[in-house]
């Protein structure tokens, strides 16, 4: 009696022990250990190309890790909050200024007009960054690829234009529900990358807007089924592993660092830089190989 038509209570959407492992506690030698980072090859500098929807924060994650790592708010990379439409228009790039003025780290940010199901970045043009023919400051057409001849094709490259990591930024409360052909874009990006052995990485950013609990402590996330559910139905559908996917989040709103959002951007930081330096030494491995048995 009493019995008939209870409910079952609902299944929490928190796991009771994380599904990924991070020490909350490791923020001061993960920004130590960035710090530290130099390129193995003398006089190279890593460049991080992001790519990705309109509005899914690349800006913001450019002016996050900047923050990160001045220990101040930053805002170096103009951000739009009404995100209808492109706000990045050109190839920019983003040099990371150290305490001391005129001073930088050794890796510097690539940021392009964002995805779009009918404007956007042309595929052809990014191919084009990730081989190094872009010339900073380059106002890309959404209607005709940029080509041999114009002032900004870059026909002599050197090592430091060409692309040493491709970061995909998504936002994670629309990462499942995205255009068909927005996740064919990013597909076919990928497949360029791949061709060219650039190691790659995705970014889950807005995560504090998949759920109350999130927001309110950031300690959560990796407890978090949806989100789980959401990197794992991404990596399907572009084929990023899931060991390759960081979810941050972006300072926006905020006038002072969180040391818990400093530490997830930390992470995805360090290896984004891992993955870009091995691949900086596979390839001069590879170069010093072809010229030994020449």
């Amino acid at each position: 009696m009493g019995s008939k038509g209870s409910k079952s209570p609902t299944p929490s959407p928190f796991l009771d022990t994380p599904w990924r492992e991070i020490n909350w506690n490791n923020k001061k030698s993960a920004l130590q250990y960035v710090k530290n980072y130099k390129p193995h090859i003398e006089g190279r500098q890593l460049r991080i190309l992001l790519y990705g929807p309109v509005g899914a924060g690349k800006s913001s994650f450019i002016n996050s890790v900047q923050s990160v790592l001045r220990g101040k708010m930053c805002a170096m990379a103009l951000v739009d909050n009404e995100s209808h439409d492109c706000f990045t228009k050109m190839y920019t790039a983003y040099k990371m200024e150290k305490e001391t003025p005129n001073t930088f780290y050794p890796f510097v940010f690539n940021d392009i007009m964002g995805l779009s199901p009918v404007k956007g970045v042309l595929v052809d043009d990014v191919k084009l960054a990730l081989m190094g023919h872009v010339k900073k400051d380059y106002a890309f057409n959404p209607e005709s690829k940029l080509s041999e001849g114009n002032q900004f094709y870059n026909e002599e490259v050197n090592p430091n234009d060409k692309v040493h990591v491709l970061v995909c930024v998504i936002p994670a409360n629309t990462a499942r529900n995205m255009r068909d052909e927005t996740l064919r874009k990013i597909r076919e990006i990928r497949i360029a990358a791949s061709r060219l052995g650039i190691p790659q990485v995705a970014i889950l950013t807005k995560i504090d807007q998949t759920c109350p609990e999130i927001k309110e402590d950031l300690r959560t996330i990796y407890r978090s089924a949806d989100v789980k559910e959401e990197m794992e139905q991404f990596s399907v559908n572009v084929g990023i592993p899931m060991n390759c996917i960081f979810p941050v989040k972006n300072y926006s709103e905020e006038i002072d660092l969180n040391d818990d959002t400093d530490t997830l951007i930390l992470r995805a930081l360090r290896h984004i830089i891992d993955f870009g330096e091995d691949f900086m030494n596979h390839k001069m491995n590879q170069a010093e190989d072809s010229h030994r048995y020449a």
